[in-house]
C-alpha cells in the first residue's frame, strides 16, 4: 500500500488494487451500478461542474486537491490511512496482540453487520438531500452541499471495498444491497431510522449534518480502534473528511442564528416570522428533532451485542487509548439512564448501575452528547453577542426517544415524564408542527447568482480553500 492515490487505475485506490485481479474485477463490476445509483437517486440539480476536494493522498499534509469537477466524473475511490506495523490490540481479550489483517472466522458474521451498517448509512444520506440543490441559499452552500454527497459516496466505497475484499459472495451480495435500499422506502428502507427520515429544507440539512454526521463521527471512532485493521484504517481516513460535513451543520447553523438576530435587531422584535428570518422557537424546534432522532442512533442504553463487540476486539470506546483503565472492563460498572418504578407502580426517569461493558452505548451517547453541548455554547454566543435574551439548548435525554429505555414514555424537553394524551397535545410547543415546516420551506427560495445569498442566512465568515464568498463554485447546467 502507499500513501498516494493512483488515479491511472479504474477505481482509484491506495490498496495496489491491481495485484488482487479477482477484486479489481469484482469492483468494477460493482462500478456501473454505483453510477446508476447516482444519477438515479443522487443530486438532482443539473450542473456543469463544482469546486471539488478530491482526495490524493491518507498523509497529514496536501491529502486533497481542489479543483472544478463536473460531479458524474468525480474519481470516488478507495483510501486506507497508513499501516502501523506495530500495532497491536488495545482493548479486550485480545489486547496486546497484533492486530488482524484478515477476518477471523469466528467474528465473520459480527464484523460484516458492523460493516453493512456503516455502510448503509453513506448513501443514505445523499438519498435524503438530493433535492436541496434546487432551494440552495448561495453557491457556497451548494458547493458544500455536493461535497458531502460526493464524500458520502466515497464512505460507501470504503465499505463496499472492505465487503468485496474480505467477505466473499456474502459480501458481494451485501454490497448491491446497499444500492438496493432506499432513504424512505415503504419496501425497502434503509437500516437506522433517522436515514428514513426527510431532509426537505436546508434548516434541516444544517441540523443533520450537525447532528447526525456528529453521530456517525462518533460511531467511524469507535470502528477507527477495531482490531480488524483494514477496518481500522479505512475509518480512520473517513474521519478526515467526515470533519467538513460536520463544519457545514456548525457554520450553518451559526449563520442561520446570526440573521435572525440582526433581524431581531433590525425591527426590535422577537416574531421575525413575517419578516424572511426564521424564529428561534422555530430554529429549538428543530434542534429538539434533529438531536432526540440522533441519539436515538446510539441503540438502547445497554447492550449485550456491545459489549461482545468490545470483548471481541471488533468496536472500541471513543478515543479508546485515553481511557485510564484495563481496557477490558470486566469489573467495571456504569450509572446508565432508565425507567424507575415508583412505590405506586408509576414510572419514573433516573438511573441505575450496570456492568460497564454492557453499558458502552451509553458512554458513547455521553461523550456525544458533551460534543454537541459545543455546538449550542456557539449558537448561544451568537444571540448574547446580539444582545439577544432567548437561548437554545438540548433536550433532555428523555425527550423525543424511540430507542432504548424512554421510548415507552413521553417526556418534555426538561425531562418531565408526561402522560400520552399531554405529549400529543403539546408536543407541537417543542417539535416542528406543520405550519412550521411550511413557513421554513417558504422561505427556501434558491439563490443561485455568485456572491449573492438568500436573505434567512448570513454569509459566511470564510470561503472554501481561500476563495472569497464571491468565488465560482458552482457552474450550473
Amino acid at each position: 500500500m502507499t500513501t498516494t492515490a493512483d488515479y491511472t487505475e479504474k477505481i482509484p485506490n491506495n490498496v495496489n488494487l491491481h495485484e488482487d485481479r479477482r477484486l479489481q474485477r469484482a469492483l468494477e463490476s460493482w462500478q456501473p451500478n454505483f453510477i446508476q445509483w447516482w444519477q438515479t437517486m443522487g443530486p438532482t440539480l443539473p450542473t456543469q461542474d463544482v469546486y471539488l476536494r478530491t482526495a490524493i493522498n491518507v498523509g497529514r499534509d496536501g491529502w486533497a486537491q481542489f479543483g472544478h469537477v463536473a460531479m458524474p466524473e468525480y474519481r470516488w475511490g478507495i483510501f486506507l490511512a497508513e499501516r502501523d506495523p506495530g500495532r497491536t490490540v488495545g482493548f479486550g481479550e485480545h489486547k496486546d496482540e497484533p492486530v488482524w489483517a484478515k477476518v477471523p472466522g469466528e467474528y465473520r458474521a459480527e464484523l460484516q453487520r458492523l460493516i453493512v451498517i456503516q455502510g448503509d448509512t453513506e448513501p443514505a444520506s445523499v438519498e435524503q438531500q438530493r433535492n436541496l440543490g434546487a432551494t440552495a441559499p448561495s453557491l457556497y452552500d451548494l458547493r458544500n452541499l455536493f461535497q458531502v454527497n460526493v464524500e458520502e459516496g466515497r464512505h460507501l466505497w470504503a465499505m463496499v471495498y472492505l465487503l468485496h475484499a474480505y467477505f466473499g459472495r456474502e459480501g458481494r451480495e451485501e454490497a448491491e444491497e446497499l444500492l438496493h435500499r432506499n432513504s424512505g422506502s415503504l419496501d425497502s428502507p434503509r437500516i437506522l431510522g433517522a436515514f428514513n427520515e426527510e431532509t426537505p429544507d436546508w434548516l434541516s440539512f444544517f441540523m443533520f449534518t450537525y447532528f447526525t454526521d456528529r453521530d456517525g463521527k462518533y460511531q467511524l471512532g469507535t470502528l477507527k480502534e477495531s482490531a480488524f485493521d483494514p477496518l481500522s484504517r479505512t475509518c480512520e481516513f473517513m474521519l478526515k473528511e467526515e470533519a467538513h460535513h460536520m463544519m457545514v451543520g456548525t457554520t450553518g447553523v451559526d449563520r442561520v442564528v446570526q440573521r435572525t438576530v440582526e433581524v431581531m435587531r433590525e425591527h426590535d422584535t422577537d416574531d421575525v416570522a413575517g419578516l424572511g428570518a426564521i424564529p428561534l422557537p422555530v430554529i429549538q424546534k428543530y434542534l429538539n428533532f434533529h438531536y432526540s432522532v440522533s441519539l436515538d442512533l446510539f441503540g438502547g442504553e445497554t447492550s449485550t451485542n456491545v459489549a461482545n463487540y468490545y470483548t471481541a476486539g471488533l468496536k472500541g470506546r471513543w478515543l479508546e487509548d485515553r481511557r485510564k483503565d484495563d481496557h477490558k472492563l470486566t469489573s467495571d460498572a456504569i450509572m446508565v439512564d432508565a425507567l424507575s418504578e415508583e412505590a405506586n407502580g408509576e414510572l419514573s426517569i433516573g438511573l441505575t448501575e450496570v456492568s460497564a461493558l454492557v453499558g458502552l452505548n451509553t458512554d458513547l451517547r455521553r461523550e456525544y452528547i458533551a460534543d454537541c453541548q459545543g455546538g449550542v455554547k456557539r449558537w448561544n454566543r451568537i444571540l448574547e453577542e446580539g444582545g439577544v435574551r432567548q437561548r437554545l439548548k438540548l433536550p433532555h435525554v428523555a425527550f423525543n426517544r424511540k430507542v432504548g429505555a424512554f421510548a415507552a414514555i413521553e417526556a418534555t424537553p426538561d425531562g418531565e415524564k408526561i402522560p400520552a394524551q399531554e405529549w400529543e397535545r403539546r408536543q407541537g410547543d417543542w417539535l416542528p408542527t406543520d405550519v412550521d415546516k411550511t413557513y421554513v420551506r417558504s422561505l427556501m427560495q434558491p439563490v443561485h447568482q455568485r456572491g449573492k445569498i438568500a436573505a434567512w442566512i448570513a454569509p459566511p465568515r470564510n470561503g472554501i480553500n481561500g476563495q472569497p464568498f464571491d468565488y465560482d463554485y458552482v457552474h450550473l447546467a
